[in-house]
């Protein structure tokens, strides 16, 4: 029974994506979001007699725990609008173009991505600023969109996973009661060797890349210098964003200052597209520049460059861009605060443990219960607590440090969330990059290869300590 919602909800998201194709996440998910909790909800009260008061309590403390989440949401909308109309973005696309080699484009995105999300610990932050521009060149040397998304959130989701100011990071850490920096160096163990692979796969990839890109960089270069003022004073709002992250600065105040800045430069650098935007001829210049700003900020907007496909580069949605995505997360903690309100989660978990009757099984148990919990919660944060809540005294009790549950739940829960097209981090990461969940998704090798290698080193039990169980029951 705790098993029919989750089954009937990816039913019904195949229905929808079938149906709706690159649209399903401007409805259709969202609803199949809210019948599965319905039917979760109704075989809870009907056959548990579980309160309707459990639910709505469950799901007020959720929506409480995501309310940073969607206001980050709402200001990567205005940064991805601000730095494309200041001329950030692209001014990174064209220098990009003129000094990176489509042979190892690939393998150069992915080292670029890793040490900006290292040292800024956020994975949304990189993929936002740098990743969109690395996406911009990368489709102007011909690049498969899908193979730089790929390359991007894999560098992404490495930093974001090994920086010690990363919240995910410090959450798992935490969550199991380890001390961060010995989490970190656990982690190397399976960390280091998945990127090491995934470097490899996209430097074979790139230098298989067949260079027949000449007319189309023209082309890139051409409408980005005739419509933009490309200048290298644009580059000081990235640079200035990076003092913002190297002094730890909270994200969602380096999302909103980083966009601030850049509206600035497009005041100084870019009035005249800002008047385009205001679309009123009737205005001062004053009111265009004002009325251009705030439409960057919050709402859609069109540049014509000459050339359609350098027109879809640099289109943006601003704030109200994101506005699927918030809803989409919406339903998605509905539906994990309905599972866990009735117990059905818990239920799953509980049955999975009685499987487990070794090193490995134990090991296997938990990747299964972070992948579930991602496909359920639909949230990375809430999966790492709840892993770590259920796991914790089983490790202990099995005599297996908790160094071990801290790093197997970020190889689980934190790489994967990216994977799962109604997770946060999935619906916020296709939203950024203009490229579907279920289309990056085989060319994420680093975080496809991350639960591999912890299942593998837990087959042969490198680094993994081991005392005799304890005998006394612990209390949780």
């Amino acid at each position: 029974m705790a098993v029919l919602p989750i089954v009937l909800l990816i039913a019904m998201l195949v229905v929808v994506i079938n149906l709706f194709g690159s649209d399903a996440l401007s409805g259709g998910s969202q609803i199949a979001l809210i019948m599965g909790m319905a039917v979760c909800v109704f075989i809870s009260m009907v056959f548990y007699h579980v309160k309707w008061k459990a639910f709505e309590q469950q799901m007020a403390k959720t929506m409480g725990g995501i309310f940073v989440t969607i206001m980050i949401l709402l200001a990567v909308g205005m940064l991805a609008g601000s730095w494309m109309i200041s001329g950030v973005v692209p001014t990174l696309i064209y220098y990009g173009i003129e000094l990176l080699s489509p042979e190892y484009f690939l393998l150069t995105t992915c080292v670029i991505c890793s040490i900006v999300s290292l040292l800024s610990g956020s994975s949304w932050t990189t993929v936002a600023t740098i990743g969109v521009a690395l996406l911009g060149v990368g489709e102007a040397l011909g690049i498969d969109k899908a193979w730089t998304a790929g390359a991007i959130i894999s560098g992404a989701y490495f930093g974001d996973k090994m920086s010690p100011l990363s919240d995910t990071t410090i959450l798992a850490s935490s969550a199991t009661r380890v001390d961060l920096f010995v989490h970190i160096r656990y982690m190397m163990h399976t960390t280091v060797p998945a990127l090491t692979i995934s470097l490899v796969i996209f430097l074979v990839a790139g230098l298989g890349h067949d260079v027949d890109d000449t007319i189309q960089v023209e082309q890139y270069t051409h409408g980005l210098e005739s419509t933009f003022n490309i200048s290298l004073w644009a580059l000081l709002v990235p640079l200035a964003t990076g003092v913002l992250i190297a002094r730890k600065v909270p994200s969602l105040i380096v999302l909103f200052a980083s966009s601030l800045m850049a509206g600035v430069m497009a005041l100084l650098l870019q009035p005249n597209i800002l008047c385009t935007i205001a679309g009123d001829a009737s205005l001062s210049m004053a009111g265009a520049l004002t009325r251009g700003l705030a439409i960057t900020y919050f709402g859609a907007t069109a540049v014509d460059t000459g050339y359609a496909a350098l027109n879809d580069l640099v289109s943006t949605g601003g704030m109200a861009g994101m506005l699927n995505t918030v809803w989409l997360i919406l339903c998605a903690m509905c539906f994990g605060a309905a599972m866990v309100a009735s117990g059905m989660l818990e239920s799953i978990t509980r049955q999975v443990i009685t499987w487990i009757k070794s090193r490995f099984s134990l090991v296997a148990s938990t990747v299964g219960s972070g992948l579930l919990l991602n496909l359920t919660t639909g949230d990375q944060f809430i999966s790492i607590v709840l892993n770590a809540d259920m796991f914790r005294d089983v490790y202990t009790k099995l005599g297996y440090e908790h160094r071990l549950l801290s790093r197997t739940t970020e190889d689980s829960t934190t790489v994967t969330s990216v994977l799962v097209p109604w997770n946060t981090c999935g619906m916020t990461q296709a939203t950024v990059l203009g490229v579907p969940t279920l289309t990056y998704l085989p060319y994420c090798f680093f975080n496809l290869l991350c639960p591999v290698m912890t299942l593998l080193l837990a087959a042969i039990g490198w680094r993994i300590k081991h005392k005799e169980p304890e005998t006394e029951p612990v209390n949780s």
